[in-house]
């Protein structure tokens, strides 16, 4: 998700009666293991259905689900990194402005002290220091609305990232989808294709029945 990818390597394989499918590579969450519960189909087979037709549906399942699973841990994962990685650069900054601040309040102490000295020379001394710290001052005046600024930045790259993590996660969970659909149609289609065939098979017996009545019948009259 947004140039990050997962390298997860997630395996399938069925067990010694060849309808359970077993993930292996990756810790599935409660959700999503409620949810192929749920979707696991009840009540007797039909005899008619092969055990790898039920293997092999119930892996494109699990695969679907294992990918929106992992694409939406990614867009967590990234979005919690993007939220910590403001709240670090919110306290740097903090620390800083902090530092100087402690930095100047000592100097202007100092300064104070000095200005009760009696000469003059003293006296000169902490009127330059005084100008020294007001520049300072107005310095870190100046870097504060400098790091304002880039902390604004930041938040908004943080959410323009979010949306685009958003996105992609909902692109891949479509694309997924799509997959899924397309393979209950082919297994539609192959379906009506078997029946047809069928009904084909029956209705040529049938005639074949009919033609040899008939050519008994024909023998016995002749």
């Amino acid at each position: 998700m947004g140039g990050t990818s997962s390298t997860r390597r997630v395996t399938f394989e069925t067990d010694e009666n060849e309808n359970i499918t077993v993930v292996k590579g990756i810790r599935l969450s409660e959700n999503v293991i409620g949810r192929m519960k749920e979707s696991s189909p009840s009540g007797p087979k039909s005899p008619t259905r092969s055990r790898s037709y039920d293997s092999k549906v119930n892996e494109e399942g699990i695969r679907r689900r294992v990918a929106e699973e992992m694409a939406m841990k990614d867009s967590e994962s990234q979005k919690s990194r993007a939220k910590h990685g403001k709240i670090q650069a919110r306290e740097d900054i903090n620390k800083l402005l902090e530092r100087e601040r402690s930095i100047t309040n000592e100097q202007l102490t100092r300064a104070i002290l000095l200005e009760r000295a009696s000469s003059e020379e003293e006296k000169s001394k902490v009127k330059h220091l005084a100008k020294q710290l007001e520049e300072k001052d107005r310095v870190l005046k100046k870097q504060d609305a400098f790091y304002k600024e880039q902390l604004a930045r930041l938040e908004e790259r943080s959410a323009e990232f979010y949306k685009v993590t958003t996105e992609q996660y909902q692109r891949a969970a479509d694309e997924v989808e799509s997959k899924f659909r397309a393979l209950e149609q082919d297994k539609v289609i192959k379906a009506g294709c078997q029946y047809i065939i069928t009904i084909s098979l029956l209705c040529k017996l049938h005639a074949q029945m009919l033609l040899f009545s008939a050519s008994g019948f024909t023998d016995l009259h002749s």
